[in-house]
Protein backbone atom coordinates (compact mmCIF):
# COMPACT_ATOMS: atom_id res chain seq x y z
CA UNK A 1 0.00 0.00 0.00
CA UNK A 2 3.05 2.29 0.71
CA UNK A 3 3.95 1.52 -2.66
CA UNK A 4 0.70 2.72 -4.18
CA UNK A 5 0.43 6.18 -2.35
CA UNK A 6 3.55 6.94 -3.37
CA UNK A 7 2.82 5.97 -7.29
CA UNK A 8 -0.75 7.70 -7.32
CA UNK A 9 -1.40 10.98 -6.87
CA UNK A 10 -5.34 10.53 -5.57
CA UNK A 11 -5.69 7.40 -3.21
CA UNK A 12 -8.74 6.79 -1.24
CA UNK A 13 -7.79 5.45 2.50
CA UNK A 14 -10.16 2.48 3.23
CA UNK A 15 -12.46 2.55 6.04
CA UNK A 16 -10.72 -0.39 8.05
CA UNK A 17 -6.70 1.35 7.60
CA UNK A 18 -5.62 1.40 11.12
CA UNK A 19 -4.55 4.62 12.49
CA UNK A 20 -2.71 5.42 15.66
CA UNK A 21 -2.58 8.99 17.55
CA UNK A 22 0.19 10.88 17.29
CA UNK A 23 0.53 14.17 18.58
CA UNK A 24 -1.87 17.84 18.27
CA UNK A 25 0.53 20.51 17.31
CA UNK A 26 -0.82 23.41 19.27
CA UNK A 27 -3.45 25.51 16.90
CA UNK A 28 -2.22 23.70 13.85
CA UNK A 29 -3.98 20.27 14.06
CA UNK A 30 -3.07 16.62 14.97
CA UNK A 31 -0.64 14.29 13.19
CA UNK A 32 -1.34 10.96 12.93
CA UNK A 33 0.55 7.98 11.81
CA UNK A 34 -1.00 4.97 9.62
CA UNK A 35 -0.05 1.75 10.89
CA UNK A 36 2.48 -0.57 8.46
CA UNK A 37 3.76 2.18 6.54
CA UNK A 38 5.28 5.52 7.49
CA UNK A 39 2.94 8.48 6.62
CA UNK A 40 2.18 11.34 8.16
CA UNK A 41 -0.95 13.50 7.79
CA UNK A 42 -0.92 17.12 8.93
CA UNK A 43 -3.34 19.58 8.45
CA UNK A 44 -4.86 22.65 9.67
CA UNK A 45 -7.81 23.48 11.17
CA UNK A 46 -8.36 27.13 10.10
CA UNK A 47 -9.73 26.45 6.78
CA UNK A 48 -12.91 23.68 6.85
CA UNK A 49 -11.81 22.21 4.20
CA UNK A 50 -8.11 21.49 4.80
CA UNK A 51 -5.36 21.37 2.86
CA UNK A 52 -3.37 18.21 3.63
CA UNK A 53 0.06 17.35 3.72
CA UNK A 54 0.79 13.90 2.91
CA UNK A 55 4.77 12.85 4.42
CA UNK A 56 6.34 9.83 4.38
CA UNK A 57 9.26 8.52 6.71
CA UNK A 58 12.13 10.95 8.00
CA UNK A 59 11.47 13.48 4.98
CA UNK A 60 13.29 16.90 5.38
CA UNK A 61 10.23 18.46 6.06
CA UNK A 62 8.93 16.00 8.85
CA UNK A 63 13.15 16.32 10.19
CA UNK A 64 11.95 20.02 10.77
CA UNK A 65 9.13 19.62 11.50
CA UNK A 66 10.10 17.47 14.55
CA UNK A 67 12.93 20.00 15.59
CA UNK A 68 10.22 22.80 16.02
CA UNK A 69 8.10 20.11 17.53
CA UNK A 70 10.15 18.23 19.91
CA UNK A 71 7.24 16.11 21.64
CA UNK A 72 6.04 15.09 18.30
CA UNK A 73 5.50 10.95 19.11
CA UNK A 74 3.44 11.71 21.95
CA UNK A 75 0.08 10.09 21.88
CA UNK A 76 -2.54 12.43 22.38
CA UNK A 77 -6.65 11.72 22.61
CA UNK A 78 -7.69 11.28 19.08
CA UNK A 79 -10.50 13.09 17.14
CA UNK A 80 -11.80 10.56 14.56
CA UNK A 81 -12.57 13.68 12.38
CA UNK A 82 -9.25 13.60 11.31
CA UNK A 83 -8.92 10.88 9.40
CA UNK A 84 -12.18 11.45 7.45
CA UNK A 85 -11.05 14.71 6.54
CA UNK A 86 -7.85 12.72 5.11
CA UNK A 87 -10.20 10.48 3.28
CA UNK A 88 -12.11 13.46 1.73
CA UNK A 89 -9.64 15.58 1.11
CA UNK A 90 -7.65 12.64 -1.01
CA UNK A 91 -10.49 11.61 -3.30
CA UNK A 92 -11.94 14.53 -4.08
CA UNK A 93 -8.39 15.28 -5.53
CA UNK A 94 -7.49 18.43 -3.15
CA UNK A 95 -4.13 16.65 -1.57
CA UNK A 96 -1.16 14.98 -4.02
CA UNK A 97 1.05 12.19 -2.51
CA UNK A 98 3.52 14.52 -2.81
CA UNK A 99 3.99 18.22 -1.75
CA UNK A 100 7.29 19.06 -3.66
CA UNK A 101 8.06 19.98 -7.06
CA UNK A 102 10.18 21.22 -9.92
CA UNK A 103 9.73 25.07 -9.66
CA UNK A 104 11.05 27.86 -12.26
CA UNK A 105 11.43 31.60 -11.10
CA UNK A 106 12.24 34.65 -13.09
CA UNK A 107 12.61 37.43 -11.05
CA UNK A 108 14.90 37.45 -8.33
CA UNK A 109 14.64 41.16 -7.10
CA UNK A 110 13.43 42.85 -3.65
CA UNK A 111 10.02 40.18 -3.54
CA UNK A 112 11.81 37.53 -5.80
CA UNK A 113 14.91 36.62 -3.75
CA UNK A 114 12.78 35.88 -0.23
CA UNK A 115 10.21 33.92 -2.15
CA UNK A 116 12.10 31.88 -3.54
CA UNK A 117 14.75 30.78 -1.07
CA UNK A 118 11.44 30.12 1.24
CA UNK A 119 10.13 27.63 -1.66
CA UNK A 120 13.97 26.34 -1.56
CA UNK A 121 13.38 25.91 2.53
CA UNK A 122 10.19 23.75 1.80
CA UNK A 123 11.77 21.40 -0.24
CA UNK A 124 11.41 21.83 -3.69
CA UNK A 125 13.74 21.63 -6.52
CA UNK A 126 14.35 25.47 -7.65
CA UNK A 127 15.74 26.86 -10.99
CA UNK A 128 15.87 30.72 -11.50
CA UNK A 129 16.29 32.75 -14.60
CA UNK A 130 17.55 36.20 -13.79
CA UNK A 131 19.75 38.22 -16.13
CA UNK A 132 21.85 39.96 -12.54
CA UNK A 133 24.62 37.96 -11.58
CA UNK A 134 24.37 39.68 -8.08
CA UNK A 135 21.07 39.55 -7.96
CA UNK A 136 20.65 35.81 -8.14
CA UNK A 137 24.07 34.83 -6.39
CA UNK A 138 22.03 34.60 -3.73
CA UNK A 139 19.90 31.61 -4.49
CA UNK A 140 21.87 29.72 -6.22
CA UNK A 141 24.12 29.98 -3.13
CA UNK A 142 21.51 28.24 -1.48
CA UNK A 143 21.35 25.43 -3.83
CA UNK A 144 19.05 26.72 -6.67
CA UNK A 145 19.86 25.70 -10.75
CA UNK A 146 20.48 28.45 -13.07
CA UNK A 147 18.64 28.75 -16.44
CA UNK A 148 20.30 30.19 -19.13
CA UNK A 149 17.44 30.76 -21.29
CA UNK A 150 13.52 30.79 -21.15
CA UNK A 151 13.66 27.34 -22.68
CA UNK A 152 15.90 25.82 -20.31
CA UNK A 153 13.49 27.55 -17.65
CA UNK A 154 10.37 25.62 -19.21
CA UNK A 155 12.52 22.33 -20.03
CA UNK A 156 13.21 22.35 -16.44
CA UNK A 157 9.96 23.02 -14.75
CA UNK A 158 6.88 21.79 -14.06
CA UNK A 159 5.53 24.93 -12.51
CA UNK A 160 7.04 28.46 -13.00
CA UNK A 161 6.67 31.88 -10.71
CA UNK A 162 7.11 35.37 -12.46
CA UNK A 163 8.12 37.88 -9.64
CA UNK A 164 8.63 40.90 -12.03
CA UNK A 165 8.19 44.81 -12.22
CA UNK A 166 6.00 45.56 -14.97
CA UNK A 167 3.78 44.93 -18.02
CA UNK A 168 6.76 45.41 -20.00
CA UNK A 169 8.88 43.30 -18.57
CA UNK A 170 6.21 40.54 -18.50
CA UNK A 171 5.27 40.87 -22.07
CA UNK A 172 9.16 40.12 -23.01
CA UNK A 173 9.16 36.88 -21.08
CA UNK A 174 6.01 35.52 -21.67
CA UNK A 175 4.65 36.92 -25.30
CA UNK A 176 7.39 38.18 -27.60
CA UNK A 177 8.86 35.29 -29.88
CA UNK A 178 10.58 32.41 -28.00
CA UNK A 179 9.64 33.28 -24.85
CA UNK A 180 7.27 31.63 -22.01
CA UNK A 181 4.00 31.83 -24.52
CA UNK A 182 6.04 29.88 -26.96
CA UNK A 183 8.40 27.17 -24.40
CA UNK A 184 5.69 26.34 -22.32
CA UNK A 185 4.34 22.95 -22.95
CA UNK A 186 0.86 21.33 -22.13
CA UNK A 187 0.42 20.59 -18.50
CA UNK A 188 2.78 23.20 -17.00
CA UNK A 189 1.82 25.78 -15.43
CA UNK A 190 2.76 29.19 -15.46
CA UNK A 191 2.20 31.39 -11.84
CA UNK A 192 2.39 35.06 -12.14
CA UNK A 193 2.63 36.79 -8.83
CA UNK A 194 3.43 40.59 -9.82
CA UNK A 195 1.26 43.98 -9.97
CA UNK A 196 0.38 43.96 -13.65
CA UNK A 197 -2.53 45.06 -15.46
CA UNK A 198 -5.49 43.08 -15.73
CA UNK A 199 -5.73 43.82 -19.46
CA UNK A 200 -1.90 41.97 -20.41
CA UNK A 201 -3.14 39.31 -17.78
CA UNK A 202 -5.85 38.36 -20.03
CA UNK A 203 -3.38 38.43 -23.21
CA UNK A 204 -1.33 35.90 -21.60
CA UNK A 205 -4.28 33.71 -20.86
CA UNK A 206 -5.42 33.99 -24.37
CA UNK A 207 -1.62 32.71 -25.43
CA UNK A 208 -1.20 30.22 -22.80
CA UNK A 209 -4.77 28.43 -22.15
CA UNK A 210 -5.64 26.83 -25.95
CA UNK A 211 -2.10 25.48 -24.91
CA UNK A 212 -3.16 23.38 -22.66
CA UNK A 213 -0.80 25.58 -20.38
CA UNK A 214 -2.85 26.34 -16.80
CA UNK A 215 -2.45 30.17 -16.31
CA UNK A 216 -2.78 30.96 -12.40
CA UNK A 217 -2.78 34.89 -11.40
CA UNK A 218 -1.28 35.10 -7.95
CA UNK A 219 -0.14 38.87 -7.22
CA UNK A 220 1.18 39.14 -3.35
CA UNK A 221 0.10 41.47 -0.62
CA UNK A 222 2.83 42.29 1.98
CA UNK A 223 6.56 43.84 2.15
CA UNK A 224 9.68 42.31 1.45
CA UNK A 225 9.35 41.65 5.91
CA UNK A 226 6.50 39.41 5.34
CA UNK A 227 7.96 37.78 2.33
CA UNK A 228 11.14 37.09 4.51
CA UNK A 229 8.94 35.08 7.17
CA UNK A 230 6.51 33.53 5.04
CA UNK A 231 3.65 36.20 6.18
CA UNK A 232 2.58 37.07 2.82
CA UNK A 233 -1.50 37.14 1.65
CA UNK A 234 -2.07 35.60 -1.89
CA UNK A 235 -4.99 37.05 -3.95
CA UNK A 236 -4.95 33.51 -6.63
CA UNK A 237 -7.50 33.41 -9.83
CA UNK A 238 -7.32 31.17 -12.93
CA UNK A 239 -8.16 27.22 -13.18
CA UNK A 240 -9.28 26.33 -10.18
CA UNK A 241 -7.99 22.77 -10.18
CA UNK A 242 -4.33 24.19 -11.16
CA UNK A 243 -4.52 26.10 -8.31
CA UNK A 244 -5.30 23.34 -5.92
CA UNK A 245 -2.22 21.29 -7.33
CA UNK A 246 0.05 24.15 -6.86
CA UNK A 247 -0.88 25.22 -3.38
CA UNK A 248 2.02 23.66 -1.64
CA UNK A 249 4.02 25.74 -3.57
CA UNK A 250 2.08 28.77 -2.46
CA UNK A 251 1.75 27.85 1.37
CA UNK A 252 5.66 27.62 0.97
CA UNK A 253 5.47 31.85 0.65
CA UNK A 254 2.22 33.10 2.06
CA UNK A 255 0.50 32.82 5.20
CA UNK A 256 -2.73 32.69 3.65
CA UNK A 257 -4.41 32.23 0.07
CA UNK A 258 -7.69 33.60 -1.12
CA UNK A 259 -9.33 31.56 -4.03
CA UNK A 260 -11.35 34.00 -6.05
CA UNK A 261 -12.26 33.38 -9.31
CA UNK A 262 -11.55 31.88 -12.65
CA UNK A 263 -10.34 34.74 -14.65
CA UNK A 264 -8.99 38.35 -13.70
CA UNK A 265 -10.57 38.44 -10.18
CA UNK A 266 -7.27 38.72 -8.71
CA UNK A 267 -5.56 41.04 -10.99
CA UNK A 268 -8.37 43.43 -10.00
CA UNK A 269 -8.61 42.59 -6.23
CA UNK A 270 -4.70 43.50 -6.17
CA UNK A 271 -5.63 46.71 -7.54
CA UNK A 272 -8.35 47.30 -5.05
CA UNK A 273 -6.09 46.74 -2.07
CA UNK A 274 -3.30 49.10 -3.53
CA UNK A 275 -5.32 51.89 -3.80
CA UNK A 276 -6.17 51.40 -0.48
CA UNK A 277 -2.43 51.39 0.67
CA UNK A 278 -1.12 54.46 -1.25
CA UNK A 279 -4.63 56.70 -0.47
CA UNK A 280 -3.81 55.63 3.46
CA UNK A 281 -0.19 57.09 2.82
CA UNK A 282 -1.63 60.18 1.93
CA UNK A 283 -4.50 60.50 4.51
CA UNK A 284 -2.55 59.42 7.16
CA UNK A 285 0.72 62.28 6.49
CA UNK A 286 -2.07 64.69 5.80
CA UNK A 287 -4.10 63.83 9.51
CA UNK A 288 -0.57 63.93 11.06
CA UNK A 289 0.27 66.90 9.85
CA UNK A 290 -2.91 68.98 11.19
CA UNK A 291 -1.56 67.02 14.48
CA UNK A 292 1.73 68.61 14.39
CA UNK A 293 -0.08 71.81 14.77
CA UNK A 294 -1.96 71.09 17.77
CA UNK A 295 1.23 70.81 19.44
CA UNK A 296 0.88 66.25 19.26
CA UNK A 297 3.85 64.65 18.74
CA UNK A 298 4.29 61.87 16.02
CA UNK A 299 4.94 59.29 18.71
CA UNK A 300 1.76 60.39 20.27
CA UNK A 301 -0.47 60.39 17.19
CA UNK A 302 0.58 56.93 16.27
CA UNK A 303 0.02 55.46 19.79
CA UNK A 304 -3.41 56.36 19.65
CA UNK A 305 -4.30 55.75 16.15
CA UNK A 306 -3.01 52.03 16.53
CA UNK A 307 -5.28 51.90 19.72
CA UNK A 308 -8.21 53.21 17.80
CA UNK A 309 -11.16 52.32 15.04
CA UNK A 310 -8.42 53.28 12.17
CA UNK A 311 -5.90 50.63 13.55
CA UNK A 312 -4.20 49.01 10.66
CA UNK A 313 -1.36 46.42 9.97
CA UNK A 314 -0.12 48.84 7.84
CA UNK A 315 0.11 52.13 10.00
CA UNK A 316 1.57 49.10 12.72
CA UNK A 317 4.17 48.20 9.87
CA UNK A 318 5.27 52.08 8.87
CA UNK A 319 4.91 53.48 12.58
CA UNK A 320 8.48 53.57 13.45
CA UNK A 321 9.65 54.69 10.10
CA UNK A 322 7.22 57.56 10.40
CA UNK A 323 8.47 58.18 14.22
CA UNK A 324 11.77 58.04 13.11
CA UNK A 325 11.73 59.65 9.85
CA UNK A 326 13.26 57.02 8.40
CA UNK A 327 12.56 56.65 4.83
CA UNK A 328 14.46 54.16 3.10
CA UNK A 329 12.19 52.32 0.77
CA UNK A 330 10.32 49.19 1.38
CA UNK A 331 7.95 50.31 -1.45
CA UNK A 332 8.99 53.16 -2.94
CA UNK A 333 6.86 56.52 -4.38
CA UNK A 334 8.04 55.55 -8.03
CA UNK A 335 6.77 51.93 -7.74
CA UNK A 336 3.68 53.18 -6.02
CA UNK A 337 3.26 55.93 -9.16
CA UNK A 338 3.17 53.04 -11.27
CA UNK A 339 0.60 51.27 -9.45
CA UNK A 340 -1.72 53.88 -9.44
CA UNK A 341 -1.08 54.14 -13.21
CA UNK A 342 -2.38 50.86 -12.98
CA UNK A 343 -5.47 51.57 -11.16
CA UNK A 344 -6.28 54.52 -13.11
CA UNK A 345 -6.05 52.83 -16.49
CA UNK A 346 -8.18 50.15 -15.68
CA UNK A 347 -10.59 52.17 -14.20
CA UNK A 348 -10.60 54.38 -17.34
CA UNK A 349 -11.20 50.99 -19.34
CA UNK A 350 -14.41 50.20 -17.01
CA UNK A 351 -15.70 53.46 -16.88
CA UNK A 352 -15.06 53.83 -13.40
CA UNK A 353 -15.15 57.34 -11.77
CA UNK A 354 -11.84 57.23 -9.58
CA UNK A 355 -11.59 60.81 -7.83
CA UNK A 356 -9.61 60.67 -5.04
CA UNK A 357 -7.36 58.01 -6.51
CA UNK A 358 -6.76 60.66 -9.50
CA UNK A 359 -5.77 63.21 -6.51
CA UNK A 360 -3.38 61.12 -4.89
CA UNK A 361 -1.78 59.95 -7.99
CA UNK A 362 -0.79 63.72 -8.38
CA UNK A 363 0.35 63.89 -4.76
CA UNK A 364 2.90 61.07 -5.69
CA UNK A 365 3.65 62.90 -9.14
CA UNK A 366 4.74 65.99 -7.08
CA UNK A 367 6.75 64.49 -4.45
CA UNK A 368 8.72 62.56 -7.90
CA UNK A 369 9.57 65.88 -8.81
CA UNK A 370 10.93 67.03 -5.52
CA UNK A 371 13.53 64.29 -6.36
CA UNK A 372 11.38 61.55 -3.37
CA UNK A 373 11.00 58.89 -6.29
CA UNK A 374 12.92 56.05 -4.42
CA UNK A 375 12.18 56.91 -0.89
CA UNK A 376 9.60 55.08 0.85
CA UNK A 377 6.34 56.46 -0.29
CA UNK A 378 5.02 57.03 3.36
CA UNK A 379 7.04 60.36 2.43
CA UNK A 380 4.02 62.25 1.55
CA UNK A 381 3.90 63.04 5.29
CA UNK A 382 6.75 64.89 4.90
CA UNK A 383 5.55 66.80 1.84
CA UNK A 384 2.43 67.63 3.54
CA UNK A 385 4.80 69.10 6.77
CA UNK A 386 5.83 71.41 3.67
CA UNK A 387 2.90 72.40 2.39
CA UNK A 388 2.01 73.34 5.86
CA UNK A 389 4.91 75.56 6.56
CA UNK A 390 6.03 73.62 8.98
CA UNK A 391 10.05 73.49 9.02
CA UNK A 392 11.71 70.71 11.42
CA UNK A 393 12.26 72.72 13.74
CA UNK A 394 9.25 73.50 14.53
CA UNK A 395 8.10 69.95 15.16
CA UNK A 396 6.84 69.13 18.59
CA UNK A 397 9.50 67.25 20.79
CA UNK A 398 8.87 63.16 20.72
CA UNK A 399 6.78 62.20 24.16
CA UNK A 400 7.17 58.73 25.92
CA UNK A 401 4.78 55.86 23.53
CA UNK A 402 1.69 55.64 25.41
CA UNK A 403 0.57 52.73 24.27
CA UNK A 404 1.68 49.83 21.66
CA UNK A 405 0.60 49.40 17.82
CA UNK A 406 -0.90 45.91 17.43
CA UNK A 407 0.29 44.75 13.92
CA UNK A 408 -2.86 42.87 13.59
Amino acid sequence: MHSQLKNKRQTFLPQETPCVPIQTLGQDGPLIQMDNYPLWIFFRPYNLAPRLTLLYGRTPRLRRMQETHPHVGHAAPFDGQALGLARSAIREGRMGMTDTMKVGWAGIGKMGAPMSRRVLEHGHSLTVYEPLPENRAFIVGLGANVAHSLADLAASSDVIVLTIPNDAILRQLTLVPDALGDVMQAGQILVEMSTVSPEISAEIAAVLEPKGVAYIRAPVSGSTVTAASGGLSVMVSGQEDAYRRITPLLESVSAKQFYVGQGEEARYLKLVVNAMVGATAALLGEALTLGLKGNLSVETMLSVICESAVASPLIAYKRDLLVKRNFDPAFSVSQMMKDFDLILDTAKSDHVPMYLASMIRQQYEAAFAEGLAEKDFFVLFEQYERLAGIAPEMRPDTEPKIGTCKTG
